[in-house]
């Protein structure tokens, strides 16, 4: 069971007993939302072995038939994924390769878990995804690939086209991740750089049949931004991504390998990512086996054997993470003063992922500066709560999972002498919940389905 570590101290840290409550209803609905999402328990919930077939979702395979099953793929899920997929497949499994980020502690026999960086990829990354090619590129026409893809995947599957160097790959995703640019902007540009994202997985391991399992991390599931579609035709282009860039004031700052790559793609030099038309997509069977409403369902699911009157708000947020962060305290107020969405006591979840443009030195991560700007705004309540996490336990470049806020926690930093005001110019929402004890620790989930904000009103 995945469970928030520091718990009991986020709970007495709430100084009024209505304060107190509010919090352990928002984490135990967190704790719900993280479980259901579990690697291990979606792909058997899925995947159904009978005898020598494979069944999932509608697709059957013969197994039989078959004469050999790899698996390849990436992302901060993968290594469980992975576990578990040898769990129901066992011996039938010819071998594979999934990177994963370092330190993944997944167990597997079968299949190399080759240990990668995130967010931001490096050489390791680069070696893991050229042994995955090696792998399809001899699969042939009875054989199946089994594709393990989750949220990560685009960092942690890094193969720079062209003469793009890693340096120039990872200077153009930090800019990208600090610009503000959305996750599916960012991978637009990533598709078009890469030799192995947006259809060229699935193109290389032609004619062989590949079946893609996905636990996805991008608002909406649109499969060709997921880990940036390695195995999914690409609805974008080099166009498409050099717009990204000067969206963001950021082609002119590209490394000038990426601007060459980009700028003849453009001009038809350079070969187009596959599209829906590419025969090689035929033999491909992409799967969700979860995503974000899961997560925020489970959380509802949560909340309401608790009796709560509750609302899942949506799934596919999206925003300036302190905008969002002044919406859903707007929320709560409206719950007090109207009994609108839904009377008190009351239990709201919002899934998806925010954005933020980093202007300041600080540190933290979206769900913590989304959960900072609410806090300025939930000044003199009492028993409404905000609490937001990231599904794969990381938040932003930090070592937390996300952060709580309830009335009480801006009185609290006044009488340490903190600003908050400050804190959240500088985009230093870590450094603020730290000193307060409110920061959420998780570790490494092993799942990612964006994030999780649950709004508990008494």
């Amino acid at each position: 069971m995945i469970a928030i570590k520091n718990k009991g101290k986020l709970i007495e840290n709430g100084e009024t007993r209505r304060n107190q409550k509010a919090r352990k209803l928002a984490l135990e609905s967190l704790e719900a939302a993280l479980n259901a999402v579990d690697p291990k328990r979606m792909l058997e919930s899925k995947l159904l072995l009978e005898n020598s077939k494979l069944r999932v979702d509608g697709h059957s395979f013969n197994l039989e038939k078959l004469k050999n099953v790899y698996v390849v793929g990436g992302g901060k899920a993968s290594g469980s994924m992975a576990e578990a997929l040898e769990g129901i497949l066992g011996k039938r499994i010819t071998g594979g390769l999934v990177n994963v980020p370092h330190g993944t502690k997944s167990k597997t026999s079968k299949i190399k878990l080759h240990g990668a960086s995130h967010p931001v990829p490096d050489e390791a990354g680069v070696e893991g995804t050229r042994g995955m090619l090696n792998i399809v590129e001899r699969a042939e026409r009875e054989d199946l690939v089994i594709c393990l893809i989750s949220g990560g995947g685009s960092s942690l599957m890094p193969l720079p086209r062209g003469d793009i160097s890693l340096a120039d790959k990872r200077e153009m995703t930090q800019a990208l991740l600090k610009s503000g640019a959305t996750i599916n902007e960012v991978n637009t540009v990533r598709k078009h750089i890469s030799d192995f994202k947006g259809g060229w997985l699935a193109k290389k391991a032609y004619p062989a049949t590949i079946l893609n399992l996905i636990l996805s991390d991008v608002v909406g599931d649109p499969l060709d931004f997921i880990a940036s579609g390695p195995t999914v035709p690409d609805s974008t282009t080099f166009n498409d991504a050099i717009e990204v860039l000067k969206k963001y004031s950021l082609w002119a700052k590209a490394p000038e390998s990426i601007r060459k790559v980009l700028s003849e793609g453009e001009k038809g030099l350079v070969p187009e990512t596959p599209k829906a038309d590419d025969e090689a997509f035929k033999k491909v069977c992409n799967v969700v086996v979860g995503n974000n409403r899961s997560s925020s369902l489970a959380a509802c699911g949560q909340l309401k054997s608790a009796d709560l009157n509750t609302l899942l708000l949506t799934a596919t947020l999206e925003g300036e993470a302190r905008h969002v962060g002044v919406m859903l305290t707007a929320i709560g107020k409206e719950v007090t003063a109207s009994g609108n969405p839904v009377p008190a006591p009351a239990g709201i979840v919002a899934g998806g992922e925010t954005t933020v443009t980093v202007t300041g030195k600080g540190l933290g991560g979206r769900n913590q500066e989304l959960v900072l700007a609410a806090a300025l705004k939930l000044q003199g309540s009492d028993g409404v709560v905000v609490a937001s996490l990231s599904t794969d336990g990381i938040d932003g470049p930090t070592d937390v999972a996300g952060a709580i806020a309830d009335g009480k926690t801006v009185k609290r930093a006044l009488r340490m002498g903190l600003a908050p005001e400050k804190f959240l110019a500088e985009n230093n929402s870590y450094r603020f919940f730290s000193k307060l004890n409110d920061l959420l620790f998780t570790g490494p989930t092993g799942t990612n389905v964006n994030d999780v904000c649950v709004i508990v009103v008494l």
